[in-house]
């Protein structure tokens, strides 16, 4: 099972880090390991003094495809929820600057939180409404209509480099409002008001 995240899918959030407007997706893998386990609060890690919460909505392949069409994309999801890319952002700057890879800074043990999973049939994919809390403060909001790339897109782009599969995650991008996660800090995100994921920080 693999994790396939999408970076700068929204232009608010490209341009608060400095960042240019992609034409094409951007894509980046986190490895298995970093999915936070369910019910386990998220540990800081000792190597950033810079851990940055970036909630998303998520997609869980339901099936096998390579090559797939935009038009056919929705037959290869059935379930949506929201989910956290934790990112070391101290270390990633450090990384960029030298032009290396910043895998590291994304894909630690524990930085991705995948939120529970509902249908897909529920909601309006197009006008999709989504929130972080950080200690009863909304931090971030986000509507799916502002994305750069749809999921029809991610998923047909996707499949050209990556064979989905049953099972796969793909991490759609963050709105604007990314910041510092801080000990004893509650991340709680809301999907169309819906809590589908509660994570305590340590």
């Amino acid at each position: 099972m693999k994790i396939i995240c999408i970076a700068r899918n929204y232009a608010d959030h490209a341009k608060e880090l400095n960042n240019e407007i992609p034409e094409n997706p951007v894509f980046f893998i986190k490895s298995d390991t970093a999915i936070l386990p369910k019910n386990r609060d998220f540990y800081l890690p000792e190597f950033s003094q810079d851990v940055h919460y970036e909630v998303e909505v998520i997609l869980k392949i339901s099936k096998a495809g390579k090559y797939i069409q935009p038009e056919y994309a929705s037959n290869y999801f059935e379930e949506i929820s929201l989910g956290i890319d934790f990112t070391a952002r101290d270390l990633q700057a450090q990384l960029k600057s030298k032009g290396h890879p910043w895998e590291i800074a994304k894909s630690f043990d524990g930085s991705a939180v995948i939120g529970d999973f509902v249908s897909k049939n529920e909601f309006d994919l197009n006008n999709l409404e989504f929130e972080l809390h950080r200690n009863d403060d909304t931090v971030q909001k986000g509507n799916t209509k502002d994305m750069i790339h749809s999921f029809h897109n991610i998923i047909s782009v996707a499949s050209q480099y990556f064979t989905l599969k049953t099972g796969d995650i793909i991490m759609t991008g963050t709105p604007s409002g990314v910041g510092k996660v801080n000990e004893e800090d509650q991340l709680v995100g809301f999907l169309e008001g819906r809590k589908v994921f509660d994570i305590n920080v340590k």
